[in-house]
Parts: structure tokens; sequence; C-alpha cells
């Protein structure tokens, strides 16, 4: 399939050409510690240039109001002093000192700006980051324009800062998953759910769920006001990352940080949502579980404390709304798990029929692990207004021969995959007057709860949408065979590839095959 028929994150063309010359300056520093240099002062540069857009509006109407606070407070403008503006910055870039201003800038913005707070790095003077390196990437950023308003360059910024988040992660290999979710999965999620109100995320990492969901309310003409955002996030450095990223989209957000997590300090307990997306780390064992077996929130089963997955479901659940909905991203085991009393709770959450739509994707989507995945749309109430009434249904798609290879390793959905998916089960959940759903062999089906029972409780999609039918053709067994062995062929020799590098790579450690 051609790159640009499966293309689907819409960058702006200068995003990648402006990574790669800003991975070229990395020289020999690890990419978890580069990306905070990096996004830092993209951070930088967005609310500078939101801070001079405002104020060249400012000094065209009234020049005194230029240099007044609450004019920039008022409007969502970050207060940005002389000394901590990019002009400054890029005017001193080639200075020794040039980490100390970079410093004292990140400084003044947090004591200026109250919700900016312990989010912004300060240690651009260290002497281990070299100073022409800094004084270059400034350069480089200096590219990004600035458009006439205000939104034009908030959207460039922001798209060039999410972007950067995701090759990153590629770049960090399993340890990038654990703050960015691939956009791919995230595009799906919202599109599905459609996501309005209160938005939750117990696990946001660096925020990806609410930047998307903002911008399929924009995408539909809806307004930022229309979605209010909360989350909660364990890991100090990638909160900074979420609060950050928001705030280069101008989205006002609610995340709550402590190292002891969602499970054991909940920060908003008492609270319920509309939706909620998340993709909690996958098969935690170490979560603490056997303190919390008497906790509220395991109304379907207490969880084993050898494995999160069911204490994630369960969280989420619990903070829903009478009405909302939730998708949720999970290990495949968690469709059929019989260990520990999984089975029992996944048992109880489709007998209160809670799960709405199981989704099973293919492998190599994600950065963190190759292992595949699924997604769980959970819903309080299926007979909700204008929905069809799906009681006693669950709908059951098989994704596993979706996407494309972006490389060796890893899998993106592609746009149409992404349309055609969130199609299904809009069709699915349909009009209350209407039911235009077909099921089709091999991709999806819609099953009675009756029949989820016959077969244990089990929600692995391949067992209710059946083998694809395949249509039969004139072409002779011959041909077939010298079709599928030429294939064959072609597979053995890419590994014979693999294996000798491999082997390489092993003998330059030290090991002999």
């Amino acid at each position: 399939m051609a790159r640009e028929d499966t293309k689907n994150s819409g960058n702006l063309g200068f995003e990648a050409e402006m990574f790669k010359a800003a991975d070229k300056l990395r020289g020999n520093m690890e990419p978890s510690d580069y990306k905070h240099v990096v996004l830092g002062l993209i951070f930088l540069k967005y609310i500078s240039d939101a801070f001079e857009t405002k104020r060249q509006k400012l000094l065209a109407e009234d020049a005194d109001s230029a240099e007044d606070r609450d004019e920039y407070i008022a409007e969502n403008v970050f207060w940005v002093p002389t000394n901590a503006r990019w002009s400054f910055l890029q005017a001193n870039a080639k200075q020794p000192n040039i980490g100390t201003l970079i410093d004292d800038a990140m400084r003044i913005i947090e004591k200026e700006n109250e919700t900016l707070k312990g989010v912004l790095s300060k240690d651009y003077a260290r002497p281990a980051l070299n100073k022409i390196m800094l004084g270059e990437l400034i350069d480089l950023i200096s590219k990004i324009t600035l458009h006439s308003d205000g939104n034009g360059s908030k959207d460039i910024l922001g798209r060039v800062y999410e972007y950067f988040l995701g090759q990153f992660a590629g770049a960090e290999g399993k340890r990038g998953g654990e703050f960015y979710t691939p956009r791919s999965i995230v595009q799906l999620l919202v599109e599905m759910l459609e996501p309005t109100g209160r938005i939750y995320d117990p696990c946001c990492g660096s925020g990806g769920m609410f930047v998307q969901s903002e911008n399929f309310v924009k995408q539909h003409g809806g307004r930022i006001g229309d979605i209010a955002i909360y989350g909660q996030e364990s890991n100090f450095t990638t909160w900074r990352l979420a609060k950050m990223n928001l705030a280069v989209r101008g989205i006002e957000s609610d995340i709550k940080w402590n190292n002891e997590g969602s499970f054991h300090k909940d920060e908003l307990r008492d609270e319920k949502f509309d939706y909620i997306l998340a993709n909690p780390p996958f098969n935690i064992s170490d979560w603490g579980g056997e303190r919390l077996k008497e906790d509220v929130r395991w109304k379907y089963g207490v969880p084993p404390a050898s494995n999160a997955n069911y204490a994630w479901l369960q969280h989420i659940v619990h903070h829903l709304k009478a009405n909302g909905s939730a998708g949720v991203v999970l290990a495949n085991g968690s469709m059929s798990s019989n260990s520990s009393g999984e089975d029992l709770i996944r048992k109880a959450l489709v007998d209160a029929d809670l799960v709405d739509c199981m989704v099973a994707l293919p492998g190599q989507l994600f950065y963190s692990t190759t292992i595949p995945a699924c997604l769980w749309f959970l819903t309080k109430d299926k007979k909700h207004k204008g929905w069809r009434d799906r009681s006693g249904e669950v709908l059951f798609i098989d994704a596993r021969n979706m996407g494309f290879l972006v490389d060796r390793v890893r899998r993106e959905l592609t746009d149409k995959d992404i349309q055609k998916i969130s199609d299904t089960y809009h069709t699915w959940r349909g009009e209350a007057d209407a039911d235009k759903h077909e099921d089709i062999a091999g991709y999806c089906a819609s099953v009675k709860l009756k029949d989820i029972e016959k077969n244990g409780y089990v929600l692995t999609a391949g067992r209710y949408v059946g083998a694809e039918d395949i249509e039969d053709t004139d072409e002779d067994f011959e041909t077939k065979m010298l079709e599928l062995t030429a294939k064959l062929s072609e597979q053995m020799a890419e590994g014979v590839e693999l294996d000798k590098l491999i082997k390489k790579n092993l003998q330059g450690l030290g090991y002999v095959v």
C-alpha cells in the first residue's frame, strides 16, 4: 500500500525535517533527556508567541495597556516578562550563558503564572548540556513561523510539539510507551466515543487523549468550552509533559499528580465523568492490590494483586456518570484470562451489560510492546436517548489485519481503518428507530449476552465474527502454489538476513552464536 494512502498524522511537512535537524544536534545525549530540552524550548516559544500576538493588538489599541498583566490573563494568555521572551533569548542564543538565561526565563514564567508552577525544566545551565547546541536549537525552533492571529501559531506549535513527542517515544522504545499512546489509537478511541462534557483519563501520560478530544470537538463545529478535562498521572516528569502539551494547545485542564497513583490516592475519588479514555500500563503485577481488597470500586469482584487490568476497568466504571461511556486499551489477555478470578469479574461486567463493544487490534501498534492489544468500550446506559436500544448485546470488531508497517517494528492504523471501525460502531449503535447494522464474517458481529455466556464469557472477537468469506476464483491450484511458494521464499530470505543481523549485533556485544 502506498505511503500517501495510509498517512494519518496530518503533518505540516516541515515537522519531520525539523525533527531530523534537532536530532542531529543531540549528539551523544540520550533521547530521554534530550526530549525535555527540546520540548521545553518549544513550549517557551509558544507562550512567547501567544504573548507577543496579544501585545501587538494591545499596542495598536492602547499602548499603556500593553504592559498590563491583567489584559493577558483575562484572555488566558500567559504573562511573559521581558527577559523571558523568545526575542530576548534568540538575540542571546550565541552567548556562553544562554543556559542560565533559559533557566532564568523558566523561573520567571513559573513565578508569574501560577498554573505553570513546577512544570517547566530549569536545568539548561548544567555543565553537561552543550551551550552551542542550545543556541542552534533556539535558531531552529525560531523557524516555526508566527501567523497573523494567535490561533495559527498555537496550532502549528501544538502539532510540532505532538510530532516531537511521538518521535521521542519511538527513539526511547519501551520507555517511550510509558508517556505516549500512538496517535492512530487515540484517534480511533475519540472517533468512536465522540467525547464531550467532562472527560477523564486516570493515567493520562503526556495528554494525547485530551488533545485529540479537543480536536474532535473543534472539527465538528464545537467550542473549546464544550469539554472539561480531568486527569491523573503518577510520573512527575510525564505530568510535566502533559501540562505543557495541553498549554501549547491552549487547553485548560485539571491534571493531578501524586506518586501513589490513581489506585492508592484517587485525587478525583468523588467525581463522575461523561467520558473516560485510558491506555493503562499493561498487566501491572506490582500495583499494591493486596492493600485495597475492601475498596468500594471493586463492585464486580476483587481484582488479583498479580494483575491490575481489572482494577483499571473497575476504577473507570466507578468514575462514569449514569449515562457515561469509556474506551480503554488493554492487553489481549484481558479478554479471556481465567486466572485469579478475572473470569468472574469479566462475567459480572458482561452480565451487568456494561460491555458495549470489543475491538481486537493488530500487533506492533505500541512503542512499549509488540504484543497485540484490544479496546474495551464500556457504557452505563445502552438505552441512551437517541441511540438504538442495544441492551443485552455486544458488538465485536476484528481489526487484527488492519494497518500498515511504519518500519520493521511498528504498525499504524490508517485513516480509512479508523473510519471503517468507527462507522461500524456508529451504525450498530444507530438511531433509535433504525437498525442498519449487518454482521460481516471475519470482521464484525453483534452478539447476544446468552451467546457470550455459552462461550464462557470470553470476549475474543475472533470467536464471534468467524472466518472471512473468501470468494472462489478460477485460478488453478498450480498458479496458487507458485504464488504462495514465491512469497514464502521471500519471507525465508528476509529471515536469513535478520538472523545475520542478530548474530552480528550479539557478536558486537561479545557473545558468539
